[in-house]
């Protein structure tokens, strides 16, 4: 019997559901959940630090300022940045620590045929979400037998999370279309949908992503910035020196063909 990891949505029942996930689709959860806060982690040491060094470098501007025999003030001003100095030390000790295991992704490279790949990852989504969805997921490839030299396992992780967050996205009876190309340099890999305001949230219908993930990914987001839950899509992309960019109902990868 496969066991799923706390926090992550029981499968389904009945007609509309499945009733059991591959231990694949679980380690795909997984991943996508540890890179998940991986990235979250990454954007409060982030957006912390920049309010906390304003703080500090005001503190001692307005140490100045103030008279050096006003014993309350000077205390005021002391607490004020021995405050900073503890919350930027406690991003040091816990939040860049918890990062380091997947601030870096160890890739293993190989040369491999993308079109198997493609078609393998769909399939896995098909089979674990978008059939009990109802939702259809096309595969627009004119490959044949292109290859490419990275990390196939990776690779396949960032497609895989792309569609997942595809067909989560769509209503009941969608279509999700999965657009490949390869030229001389790039492998373009783009996954079109259109966006239903309560798919993400349905109870009613079938989920791999977590729930907490699929209430962010709801929410309005700033300029470049991906929702959370992407996060394992972005660090792919860049471990292999491309890109990933989300749309409003786009997701797309770019990949070097060539190192």
């Amino acid at each position: 019997m496969t066991t799923f990891p706390s926090g992550f949505d029981q499968p389904a029942t009945g007609p509309e559901g499945f009733s059991s996930r591959s231990e694949r689709t679980v380690h795909l959860c997984a991943e996508t959940a540890l890179f998940m806060r991986d990235h979250v982690l990454s954007l409060v040491s982030h957006d912390l630090r920049g309010p906390l060094n304003a703080i500090h470098s005001w503190a001692y501007v307005l140490e100045r300022k103030v008279d050096t025999a006003d014993a309350t003030a000077q205390r005021a001003l002391g607490g004020i940045r021995s405050g900073v100095e503890q919350q930027v030390k406690l991003l040091e000790s816990i939040v860049d620590t918890t990062r380091a295991e997947t601030k870096s992704i160890a890739l293993i490279r190989a040369p491999f045929a993308l079109q198997p790949m493609i078609d393998a990852t769909a399939g896995e989504v098909r089979g674990a979400l978008a059939g009990a969805r109802a939702v259809t997921l096309v595969v627009a490839s004119p490959l044949a037998d292109e290859t490419l030299d990275g990390d196939k396992e990776r690779l396949a992780q960032a497609l895989w999370l792309m569609l997942t967050y595809a067909v989560e996205s769509s209503a009941r009876e969608a279509t999700v279309t999965l657009a490949c190309t390869a030229d001389a340099s790039t492998w373009h890999a783009s996954a079109s949908f259109v966006s239903t305001a309560d798919a993400l949230g349905d109870p009613a219908v079938a989920h791999l992503l977590e729930a907490f993930a699929r209430r962010q990914a709801q929410e309005p987001r700033e300029a470049g910035r991906i929702a959370w839950v992407l996060a394992l899509c972005k660090r792919i992309a860049e471990a292999h020196g491309g890109q990933f960019e989300q749309k409003e109902d786009t997701l797309t990868l770019r990949i070097p063909r060539v190192s």
